[in-house]
């Protein structure tokens, strides 16, 4: 049996599955570990103008995901990001950091949001 792949997944491509079922390959698939910053769970959950069972479909869906949440280690980072990126967004640094740290690539669709930081592994 193929070792599966972990993989930090970012807010929009939640959103993509969620809105046109792009991606399942990804987040429905047998061939990868998914991952996601607490961050992209406060985005989707926060979302102006979600009903309540959009969240709890939203959060039923995410147990079968693998939470990341904030430690030492990526505070760390974020802040080093941070401070050498100011005109990025904190989120994407949050999410930059975490991936950076646990060593995961990335799945985003805004690579230039990410492709600044040299760290990271955009997949």
């Amino acid at each position: 049996m193929a070792k599966k792949l972990g993989l930090l997944v970012d807010t929009d491509i939640f959103i993509d599955f969620f809105n046109h079922r792009l991606f399942r390959e990804i987040l429905e698939g047998d061939s990868f570990h998914v991952y996601y910053s607490v961050i992209t769970k406060k985005e989707l959950l926060s979302k102006e103008g979600l009903r309540d069972s959009e969240a709890k479909a939203i959060s039923h869906f995410l147990k079968k995901c693998r939470m990341v949440s904030l430690d030492r280690s990526i505070l760390q980072k974020y802040s080093d990001l941070d401070k050498r990126h100011p005109s990025s967004r904190r989120e994407d640094c949050l999410i930059a950091a975490t991936a950076i740290v646990k060593r995961l690539p990335l799945v985003t669709r805004n690579r230039k949001h990410f492709r600044i930081f040299n760290e990271i592994k955009l997949y």
